[in-house]
């Protein structure tokens, strides 16, 4: 075969990163960190880069990354003829608020389970709009983004949110669905789901938890929700995917998810 995806686009590594991982040095030609809450910092060279929750830092060349207690980090380093392009636009580093790029949260997550070159290249051509956040969204879509990937957990949905960015439900709607692509009630089930995953792969906790720390209303939505965004069950997905404790068998580990 003449064409290498991996020559061209290839995921090095996914880490995950919080206040007990501690502090971490990432080298990769590319790479991409996300802080999906708490706050951190980023030595690149001889610049420090203040990080908060909905923030996304590109680098060339790696970086320290130093969290705080109570945050968390997405990391990934990539490789390859794209990922060298995407580097030297970032001309050494770049903070985005994701704006312009409001699915490389989700497309990042997703490396987590598959990191083929495939998914690696739609996430760079995702990544490669980070610099234009503040002129492709307007401010009302661009804090709505950043609300829904900050308060995912506590939004009751469309309705409250808009009521917090004093608009209505309608112009919200029209306003996003028109920017992003996908109406804003759609979006924060997909950040829900991705949070989900992380609570089903991360830890052993029981269903009923999950939804409430992911905003469901209880564990038979999250099920029904899950099952239509992904085409398993929570139980599925963790068997394929998630935490078991030593010694407990796959029946077992699913059965833990209804106590």
């Amino acid at each position: 075969m003449i064409f290498h995806a991996e020559e061209f686009c290839q995921c090095l590594f996914v880490r995950e990163l919080s206040g007990e991982t501690g502090a971490e040095t990432l080298d990769a030609p590319l790479l991409v960190v996300l802080d999906s809450s708490g706050h951190a910092q980023a030595q690149h060279g001889e610049d420090t880069y203040p990080l908060t929750a909905g923030l996304l830092l590109l680098t060339s060349g790696g970086a320290r990354v130093v969290p705080d207690a109570d945050s968390h980090l997405l990391a990934a380093g990539f490789s390859g003829q794209a990922a060298l392009a995407l580097a030297k636009g970032t001309d050494g580093a770049l903070v985005s608020d994701c704006g312009a790029c409001p699915m490389a949260a989700q497309l990042l997550a997703s490396l987590a389970d598959d990191a083929d070159a495939a998914a690696s290249y739609r996430l760079l051509c995702e990544l490669a709009r980070a610099d234009e956040a503040h002129s492709t969204l307007s401010p009302l879509v661009a804090q709505a983004v950043v609300t829904i990937r900050r308060e995912y957990a506590s939004l009751y949905g469309v309705e409250e949110l808009s009521r917090q960015l004093g608009v209505s439900k309608g112009h919200l709607v029209r306003a996003f669905s028109a920017e992003i692509g996908t109406p804003p009630g759609k979006y924060l089930t997909r950040v829900r789901i991705d949070a989900a995953k992380e609570l089903l792969s991360r830890e052993e906790y029981s269903l009923e938890i999950i939804a409430t720390l992911c905003g469901f209303s209880g564990a038979n939505y999250l099920c029904k929700v899950f099952r239509r965004e992904t085409g398993l069950s929570p139980a599925a997905w963790r068997g394929r995917h998630g935490f078991k404790r030593p010694g407990q068998s796959a029946t077992e580990a699913e059965k833990a998810l209804f106590v």
